[in-house]
Parts: C-alpha cells; sequence; structure tokens
C-alpha cells in the first residue's frame, strides 16, 4: 500500500542546487521508526546511498556528500525532499527515494547536470 513518487526538475544547470521531493503515501513518514533516504545511481555505475531523515526528523548523510546535502520533511504533505548544492555533471545519476529496511522504493527520476 506504502507508494514513494519522485518529483522534480530533470535538468539543472552545474553550480546549481538540485532539489527534489518525495512524496509517501498509504503511510505517515512519522510513523513505526522509519528511515527515509535517498539513494542515486549514475550512468553505469552503482547505487549511492545519500542519506536519509528519520521519523523524527534527525539526519544521516554519506561522508562523501554531507558538505552539499540537506534531507528536510514537511510532515503536513507527508513528504520528504533532497537539496544537493553545486552540482556538476558528475551527479548525473537516476535519483531514487526509499524506506530501506521495508524495501519501499519510489520509481526513481532521471537527473541531468548540463548547461
Amino acid at each position: 500500500q506504502v507508494q514513494l513518487q519522485e518529483s522534480g526538475p530533470g535538468l539543472v544547470e552545474p553550480s546549481q542546487t538540485l532539489s527534489l521531493t518525495c512524496t509517501v503515501s498509504g503511510g505517515s513518514i512519522t510513523a513505526n521508526k522509519y528511515h527515509w533516504s535517498w539513494i542515486r545511481q549514475p550512468p553505469g555505475k552503482g547505487l549511492e546511498w545519500m542519506g536519509a531523515i528519520d521519523y523524527e526528523g534527525s539526519n544521516y548523510y554519506n561522508p562523501s556528500l554531507k558538505s552539499r546535502t540537506s534531507i528536510s520533511r514537511d510532515t503536513s504533505k507527508n513528504q520528504f525532499s533532497l537539496q544537493l548544492a553545486s552540482v556538476t555533471p558528475e551527479d548525473t545519476a537516476v535519483y531514487y527515494c526509499a524506506s530501506l529496511k521495508n524495501n519501499y522504493w519510489g520509481q526513481g527520476t532521471e537527473v541531468t547536470v548540463s548547461s
């Protein structure tokens, strides 16, 4: 019943901030002590966990991306969001939102960084 859906621009210019939102339906992002994660997969590469926000709003980040990453939530809309600052073409990837413990995944959204 739980479904996740990513939304946001598919094209971002270098040096700008990539912003995506994950809308969760069928369950509350504040319930069940879940962690809500962002994961990405660049073309031809493996999955990279970026970070997460838990049911209380605490953040966890991949150290390699921490300086550029911010994950937040809007409990009134049952959404959580990703901001990745100062993007370069190397940030081009399919971006997923997920609850990994429960294997809930969005369908993914392609984001291209290009001028």
